[in-house]
């Protein structure tokens, strides 16, 4: 959709994370681009650049022989593939204030522009239903209609109209969506249509060459290629996704478009970009295509979707915190906390240990923890290889349901009073009180912190759980632990509702 006398509202400048869905909110000034955080105006487009010359291979001394660099034909899997990727358009709507424009948080970086350029649209008289246009890209993967994209592109969608490549237009029908995984299923009335071969992400490579195609801005059918950059990636935004990281060109508008490998196979659907811009900067990133056709199966089967769950909260392991539990290396899962009645208490589970396994396959990062049960489902059961005192356990855990709710922790007396000199802390128990209100069954509070401990980020008013991975009740304890640690120490401290470990340097 192009308009003229567009106008652009980025405010933000530190890098964010965008969506990259194209949205319009209908008629003011100009034609905005909306992206999660991030928007950008939408003018004509620039002047398409003259093609770069052929790279020549540099001189070879004589007699040796040439190297050959093959590079895959990325027309061959445009034709074949372009005809099963759609343009989706959607029609929603939002709330306007009684002085104009959308209901927004004044700190929001689109406040300011619908406060200063307010279209007829937007009257200063009351509020009311204003339409939001949006667009983004999809995918056939039945030829009776089924087609794959991102949640965020439909999401709070009225109407939903899929463009094919032939230039047919159909209403849709969106079957699911799963926020989760930012995954949706809709479906078109129509028959023998193209679709796309679903690929195997996990055998994906870094510097794998891939393609794109979707409509960035509402230019349809664009291809555009690059290579693989990394692969499990977390983004650390409660996604249980590991994602595909690419530097394919993905621009607002290719979300719920396909990534697809040299073989023509689709092995990510693309959804994220990082942006100072609300553009392109080197930084995409795709759905695994395994996690992707999970959530399709279980939509097109009951409309719904669940999620595995282990009732675990993780940290990533440092070197601090390999060095405080003796591991090799700073690899791994570490648990912090165990939800009570959870499956991960029925296996076993301790806060301290330190999940290195997931039936055989390694954990590296502990966001390849929940990125390995995103394709799991309620009632699975795996295997996981945890460090414990020095050695590995094996424990096999029965998955549960993500919807099912954590039972309510117990309350036990606590006893002991010292000051922690090695560690720079000021510690007492938790009185009556404080126990009863806080629901923490056992640990010291920290009246003051110093030394070593402030340095790593305990903080006064933190409750000290355990060390090492050992449960503490006691100052004697505490000094005990210490004293058989030579580096670091990792202490558990409960802060407010969240659970964290904090290596912290002794000695």
């Amino acid at each position: 959709m192009q308009t003229e006398g567009a106008v652009t509202a980025i405010t933000a400048k530190r890098l964010t994370l965008a969506l990259c869905a194209a949205g319009v909110i209908g008629g003011a000034v100009g034609a905005i681009t909306v992206n999660h955080n991030n928007a950008t105006a939408q003018g004509a487009p620039a002047a398409v650049a003259p093609a770069p010359a052929p790279v020549q291979a540099p001189p070879v001394a004589a007699g040796a022989p040439a190297a050959t660099v093959t590079l895959p034909d990325f027309t061959r899997i445009a034709s074949q593939n372009g005809k099963a990727v759609v343009n989706i358009r959607v029609v929603g709507s939002t709330k306007t204030s009684a002085r104009g424009g959308p209901q927004m948080d004044p700190n929001d970086p689109f406040y300011e522009f619908f406060r200063r350029f307010q279209g007829p649209q937007y009257p200063r008289g009351g509020g009311g239903d204003v339409p939001v246009f949006g667009a983004g890209s999809g995918f056939i993967v039945s030829p009776d209609g089924v087609i794959l994209t991102n949640a965020h592109v439909v999401q709070g969608a009225n109407e939903v109209t899929v463009k094919l490549a032939d230039r047919r237009e159909f209403r849709a029908k969106v079957l699911g969506s799963d926020p989760a995984t930012d995954v949706a299923v809709l479906k078109i009335d129509a028959k023998n249509l193209p679709t796309v071969p679903l690929g195997n992400a996990r055998s994906l490579q870094t510097g794998e060459w891939v393609l794109a195609i979707g409509s960035p801005y509402g230019l349809e059918s664009t291809v555009t290629a690059g290579v693989v950059s990394a692969t499990g990636r977390n983004l650390g935004n409660e996604s249980q996704v590991q994602f595909i990281q690419t530097d394919v060109a993905v621009n607002p508008g290719n979300s719920g478009g396909p990534l697809l490998n040299t073989r023509g196979e689709v092995v990510g659907i693309n959804s994220q970009i990082y942006s100072q811009t609300g553009g392109y900067q080197g930084l995409s990133f795709a759905i695994p295509i395994d996690v992707a056709a999970r959530i399709k199966d279980q939509i097109i089967a009951t409309g719904k979707v669940q999620h595995a769950k282990l009732g675990i909260a993780i940290q990533d392991v440092n070197q601090g915190f390999a060095d405080s539990f003796n591991l090799a290396s700073p690899e791994g899962a570490l648990i912090a906390n165990v939800e009570r009645g959870s499956a991960a208490e029925r296996a076993g589970l301790k806060a301290g240990d330190v999940v290195r396994k997931v039936n055989g396959q390694a954990i590296i990062g502990s966001g390849d923890l929940p990125g390995m049960l995103a394709v799991s489902k309620p009632g699975d059961k795996v295997a996981l290889d945890v460090w414990r005192d020095g050695k590995i356990v094996r424990l096999n855990a029965t998955l549960a349901n993500a919807s099912d709710k954590a039972a309510p922790s117990e309350r036990e007396d606590v006893a002991g009073i010292d000051k922690g000199a090695k560690l720079g802390l000021a510690l007492r128990p938790l009185d009556p009180t404080e126990r009863r209100q806080s629901g923490i069954a056992s640990g010291l509070l920290i009246e003051d912190a110093g030394g070593p401990a402030i340095a790593a980020g305990v903080q006064p008013g933190d409750v000290l759980l355990s060390v090492n991975g050992k449960p503490v009740s006691t100052v004697e304890q505490v000094r005990d632990m210490v004293g058989k640690s030579t580096k670091s120490v990792a202490l558990l401290i409960q802060r407010g509702n969240d659970r964290i470990f904090i290596p912290v340097r002794i000695g």
